[in-house]
């Protein structure tokens, strides 16, 4: 005897799953699109600031200084994670070129190691000024591509939530 076929799982995509499935249930709960756009925009910039572990807690301060939504600010803090770590070395490039300074070894685990044991007070102040014109080149930036991500994703989002509003005409999605 046997029992009833399993019912099939429908597989979601990973976009609509971890990308889209948030911003609706935010938009469900009465998110405007523009305060949707601004964390998001602020969860892209503050994940690129060029130090680690630093984001989490970056993130969790401008949300609440500007009553951001915490868990979106912070879910695209962490999917931006992998482009953080891409964006370190090409900002620290960037401020040692804004300030003219000769470019230090940061690939290089010999001559970390060596330059270290050579100098271990030399090599915390090289690297904290790598890592202060880093944060410099990344200031430069991140103001103009807040700006930029706020008006090309709210649109987006905006047409988002009146699909929604048009299939399910009693939610509460707000303009």
């Amino acid at each position: 005897m046997s029992g009833p076929a399993p019912t099939p799982v429908t597989q979601q995509s990973w976009w609509r799953r971890r990308v889209l499935a948030p911003l609706m249930a935010q938009l469900r709960q009465g998110t405007s699109p523009k305060m949707i756009a601004v964390t998001v925009a602020a969860g892209c910039v503050l994940s690129l600031f060029p130090i680690l572990g630093s984001t989490t807690i970056l993130c969790g301060i401008v949300a609440a200084a500007f009553g951001l939504n915490q868990p979106l600010i912070q879910t695209v803090n962490y999917l931006l994670y992998p482009a953080q770590i891409a964006l370190l070395f090409p900002l620290y490039r960037a401020g040692e070129w804004l300030f003219q300074q000769p470019p230090v070894p940061l690939f290089s685990l010999t001559e970390l190691t060596a330059r270290f044991w050579n100098s271990p007070g030399q090599f915390f102040i090289d690297y904290g000024l790598v890592a202060v014109y880093g944060i410099v080149a990344w200031a430069l930036i991140a103001l103009p591509t807040f700006a930029l991500l706020v008006v090309l994703l709210h649109a987006p989002i905006r047409t988002l939530a009146a699909r929604m509003r048009r299939a399910e005409p009693a939610s509460a999605v707000h303009e």
